[in-house]
């Protein structure tokens, strides 16, 4: 049970499982309930996992970034970037040539999110710029690329090929569980099968040593970044995949920072170093599990947010060592008082 409780996702877990069971007893067991329709599994708990695989497969990604001690605050504009493109070669606006391919349109997006991570990387690892300030110029510069490739509207396509991304389903379940399942399994057998998981964490905790013992930190840097790059504009094709249409200002708006956050609840230290990313997909499951909670008890939109923060920050809180330590050292206090 120790190494069970030393495992980094187990706290993740239990918060999820609480969150879970709460909205269980709100709901009188509602929450849990999955009906069958046109043999398509529908209920909240298939909804959490839809809705969140966009942050999920975003949170593969910035975990590898993050777990070297840098950061990627350019993903939310790779993913207007990706669905910019691949709607407009749907919509035939974009390489007439191809006819509209689906296929192909999947592959030029996210051949495009891999040229973003690429550019990301080489200016943090050769150009030894700092990673937010590198990724912050790809923020900026992303939507204004992706205005460009759509002239500045919102293209909609009606397209069944492209909408099965999100829309579709596999065995009446949804199509993106599959994605986030295929990308997740695939991580974590690279990270663990190959040395590359230990090369990232060997730079994340100390990259000058890493070097001097023959890890090519650049590298492994700028790959890393190519991998968020690429996670990104997956996650990209699904968003505009289920909205049917590029909309180049709001895709992806502030994802970034829950993609970071997903991360930081899963226990990646933002400063890098020992990483899980089994966690960090717990942990975007954690947010999207707020999100459906919230919303289900009919709390106001403007107050969402705010009740999202306090309880992330009570996650957070719980997982300091240093505050559970303190809570611990209040305790024993009131204890001995009483």
């Amino acid at each position: 049970m120790k190494r069970l409780m030393k495992s980094q996702s187990f706290w993740p877990i239990v918060v999820l499982l609480i969150i879970l069971a709460v909205n269980g007893i709100i709901s009188a067991g509602a929450f849990f309930e999955i009906r069958i329709v046109e043999n398509h599994f529908y209920g909240r708990i298939i909804d959490i996992v839809r809705n969140g695989s966009v942050l999920m497969i975003l949170s593969i990604g910035m975990t590898m970034v993050l777990a070297t001690g840098g950061t990627d605050i350019s993903v939310g504009s790779v993913m207007a970037i990706s669905g910019a493109i691949a709607c407009s070669i749907v919509d035939k606006r974009l390489f007439p040539g191809l006819n509209g391919s689906v296929p192909l349109a999947v592959l030029l997006a996210v051949g495009a999110g891999i040229l973003c991570g690429a550019w990301n990387g080489m200016l943090v690892s050769k150009l030894k710029l700092q990673p937010i300030v590198s990724t912050m110029i790809l923020l900026v510069a992303g939507r204004g690329i992706a205005q460009l490739i759509t002239n500045g509207k919102i293209v909609t396509i009606n397209s069944d090929g492209y909408y099965f991304i999100n829309g579709g389903y596999i065995f009446g379940l949804p199509f993106p569980m599959f994605i986030a399942a295929f990308f997740l399994i695939a991580f974590v057998l690279f990270v663990k099968r190959t040395p590359f998981g230990l090369y990232v964490e060997s730079i994340g905790c100390n990259p000058r040593s890493s070097y001097f013992a023959g890890i090519g930190t650049d590298r492994v840097k700028w790959i890393v970044y190519m991998l968020s790059g690429m996670m990104a504009a997956v996650a990209g094709l699904i968003e505009s995949s289920g909205i049917k249409a590029a909309d180049s200002n709001n895709a992806g708006l502030l994802i970034e920072l829950e993609g970071i956050l997903a991360v930081a609840i899963g226990g990646t230290s933002l400063a890098g170093g020992r990483f899980s990313i089994p966690a960090s997909v717990v942990g975007a499951l954690i947010i999207q599990s707020i999100t459906t909670t919230v919303l289900a008890m009919g709390i106001s939109p403007q107050v969402t947010r705010v009740v999202k923060a306090v309880i992330v920050l009570v996650i957070c809180l719980f997982q300091s060592e240093a505050f559970k330590a303190s809570v611990m050292q209040f305790s024993r206090k009131a204890v001995k008082q009483s």
